[in-house]
């Protein structure tokens, strides 16, 4: 039977301190969020399994996150966080990969000042060995980002890179203006590079309130368009999604969005595609 997978949500506890983004002001956020608080909510959508991404940029937290999901099944895999062009990157690789559920890192490019940070040719240390640990790379990018992961992506053929969130389009701004445009235009780009995938997450989150199934449609089309549904994976980007959603919602909204597969093709979003992506 094929796995149903959440391929992307977070855990966290702002009691921590190092989610600079998490702030007091984001009061649907501002809580603790672990493995209890998703249960029923995966439960009720069938969501067996999830991978847990990073949220704070340390490793403090990739540690955290490692440390919890040893005792909690539900937690498929982990996408952690590695400061990726110190020396002490490879190193760091190998002690992480030793974690059967540490399945691949994500620096979040789109915190970066630097858009096309990612080109670096001084990160091939650290890249050369997410490759020999099988490790996978999430890209957390917007539009404005495409050009540097297809120079990063041609360097490193061999690596498999999801994008996150579906590059984050520009819902609000609707499908009919320039916006739209370059963002379908970059998702194209990024389907051509063989090994990138894509996940159909976060759109509820870039749309404005109160969206429809119409509302992301366009979006989701061309995705599916883009990278057909043998590199496409959904995720919940849960609990961000509850600033403007909820994971019910959400699922069932991505399984209407997605009505035109085939039931082997809508097993392959939901779970095959993330399971043979990550490794789980």
């Amino acid at each position: 039977m094929t796995p149903t997978i959440d391929a992307h949500q977070h855990y966290w506890d702002p009691a921590r301190g190092d989610y600079d983004w998490l702030t007091p002001e984001l009061t649907a956020l501002y809580r603790p969020r672990g493995p209890a608080d998703l249960a029923p909510l995966r439960e009720r959508a069938g969501i067996a399994r999830t991978v847990v991404v990073q949220a704070a940029p340390t490793l403090e937290e990739t540690r955290y996150l490692l440390d919890m999901a040893r005792d909690e099944p539900s937690i498929a895999g982990v996408v952690g966080w590695v400061p990726l062009l110190l020396p002490t990157a490879p190193a760091l690789i190998d002690a992480l990969a030793r974690e059967p559920k540490f399945k691949g890192v994500r620096p979040m490019l789109q915190d970066l000042p630097d858009d096309a940070w990612i080109a670096n040719p001084d990160l091939a240390p650290a890249i050369d060995a997410l490759i020999a640990h099988d490790l996978a790379f999430d890209a957390l990018i917007f539009t404005r980002h495409v050009d540097a992961i297809e120079t990063f992506a041609a360097r490193f053929p061999a690596l498999r890179i999801v994008i996150d969130h579906g590059a984050k389009p520009p819902i609000r701004s609707g499908s009919g203006g320039a916006g739209w445009q370059a963002w379908a235009d970059g998702i194209t780009r990024l389907a051509a590079l063989p090994r990138v995938y894509c996940k159909l997450s976060g759109l509820a989150t870039e749309a404005a309130p109160g969206w429809t199934d119409a509302t992301l449609q366009p979006y989701a089309d061309h995705l599916l368009q883009s990278f057909g549904p043998a590199r496409l994976m959904w995720g919940s980007d849960w609990p961000v999604l509850d600033l403007n959603g909820d994971y019910q919602q959400w699922h069932a909204t991505a399984h209407r969005l997605l009505a035109s597969l085939t039931e082997a093709g809508r097993n392959a979003v939901f779970g095959g595609n993330a399971a043979s992506f990550y490794r789980l």
